[in-house]
């Protein structure tokens, strides 16, 4: 039974982990909810860093989840700028800050999420080197973009996947040469495969940005902490005053692996395992977001999604849980992307191998389509390119995992409605 005498700890400040203080109240939970998050910026959401805010487009208020009086009013204790040191199984306690202030909990949510991944080449400590993940990374850039572009200057990026392409994008606009560097024969492979990644690197192209594929970066040049060129493992050396690291991210699962929490195998993509209800191998302890694996029952294995949607769903459906409440997450993974004139939303989980064919409908090389991932007749995935309202569509045909007739699939004179029906 739930009451005012319980305790509730969140340890991670961003989308999932606001999003579950938010539910916890909503539910009506009375007892003591506390939100410890290591970053000294209130709670925000991270796709404007390498879209509209990154782009100044949006302002800096505008990525925020909460206004900051929302805290105070619904009662959350906020503690911003604490680093969360160990979590105490046996004793149920938190321990954060410098002075290890401890705190009992009765329910703990991990939403921890994800740290960028560094290279680990020679000059990756020169004061030209990036990388983005919080909100004081995008400040940056995004002034590097800025005189970048005022100084014709070059930005090298290591990495052709969404945040990548994201920033590629950003540069262009701002005016700045940029070179992606990437070790996949295209862009975005691991997620779509070859035949999708001509569409993204064709769109590049055409607004000047030059991909190195099949490379590796070797070494970032510099003298005087200054960057001045990028070498890759086939003997070139691009020009370059900035240098964007954008080679994925890892889960932060140490404070998790330290209190003795089953972590999933790498090959799933690591994080902290966690069943259909979000709890982890200690039933009182659940995870959320970016730093949690939960095997989907849909696609039959484990998976890990770094993506905003599952924040934004995973920290409500924890905080249910915590409460006791019936819950089943399998939500059909998604996420979005806007890069120049293209905008696009993807749905479902269809890694290169996993899939027989991909069946287009529409026109790809105007980039207004939906392509599909098959396998056997099923969908996998979906993803629309600058046609929208039909994400529901997209997802009741994976979800309903019938077999549906290519030639209707491609058409658009067929209802997506009508299919699998």
């Amino acid at each position: 039974m739930v009451d005012a005498d319980q305790t509730f700890v969140i340890v991670g400040g961003g989308l999932a982990g606001a999003k579950a203080a938010e539910t916890l109240r909503a539910e009506g939970f009375t007892g003591r909810v506390i939100l410890i998050c290591d970053e000294r910026d209130h709670p925000y959401e991270r796709p404007p860093l390498s879209k509209g805010f990154l782009l100044g487009k949006e302002s800096r208020d505008s990525v925020f989840v909460h206004e900051p009086a929302w805290y105070a009013r619904h009662d959350v204790e906020l503690h911003l700028g604490q680093t969360v040191v160990a979590v105490d199984r046996a004793a149920r306690t938190v321990h954060y800050g410098d002075d290890g202030t401890r705190v009992r909990y009765d329910k703990l949510l991990l939403a921890t999420g994800a740290e960028p991944r560094r290279l680990d080449v020679p000059g990756t400590g020169l004061a030209g080197v990036h990388h983005l993940r919080r909100l004081a990374h995008a400040e940056r850039l995004k002034g590097v973009l800025a005189a970048l572009g005022r100084d014709n200057g070059h930005l090298v990026i290591a990495g052709a996947g969404w945040i990548g392409l994201e920033v590629a994008a950003a540069a262009r606009e701002y005016g700045a040469e940029v070179t992606v560097v990437e070790p996949a024969p295209t862009p975005l492979h691991g997620v779509l495969g070859p035949e999708l990644g001509g569409v993204f690197t064709e769109l590049h192209q055409a607004h000047g940005v030059r991909f190195r594929f099949g490379v590796t970066l070797t070494e970032i040049v510099g003298q005087d902490g200054v960057v001045l060129a990028a070498r890759t493992d086939d003997g070139e050396e691009h020009p370059a005053h900035a240098v964007l690291a954008a080679i994925g991210a890892a889960p932060r699962t140490s404070l998790a692996e330290a209190a003795g929490l089953e972590i999933a195998d790498p090959a799933h993509g690591g994080g902290i395992v966690v069943d259909e209800r979000l709890r982890t191998s200690d039933p009182d302890i659940h995870a959320a977001g970016d730093a949690a694996s939960f095997r989907h029952a849909l696609f039959g294995t484990r998976l890990r999604v770094e993506h905003w949607a599952n924040a934004l769903n995973g920290g409500p459906a924890a905080a249910r849980a915590m409460l006791g409440r019936e819950v089943t997450y399998d939500r059909v993974p998604y996420f979005f992307s806007d890069q120049y004139d293209l905008g696009m939303e993807y749905s479902g989980w269809a890694p290169p191998g996993s899939y027989d064919e991909v069946v287009i409908r529409g026109d790809a090389a105007k980039r207004e389509f939906i392509a599909f991932w098959v396998k056997e007749g099923r969908v996998l995935a979906g993803m629309n390119v600058n046609v929208w309202d039909v994400t529901e569509s997209v997802q009741r045909l994976i979800r309903s995992g019938v077999r549906v007739d290519g030639e209707a699939l491609a058409s658009p004179r067929v209802p997506l409605e009508s299919l699998g029906a």
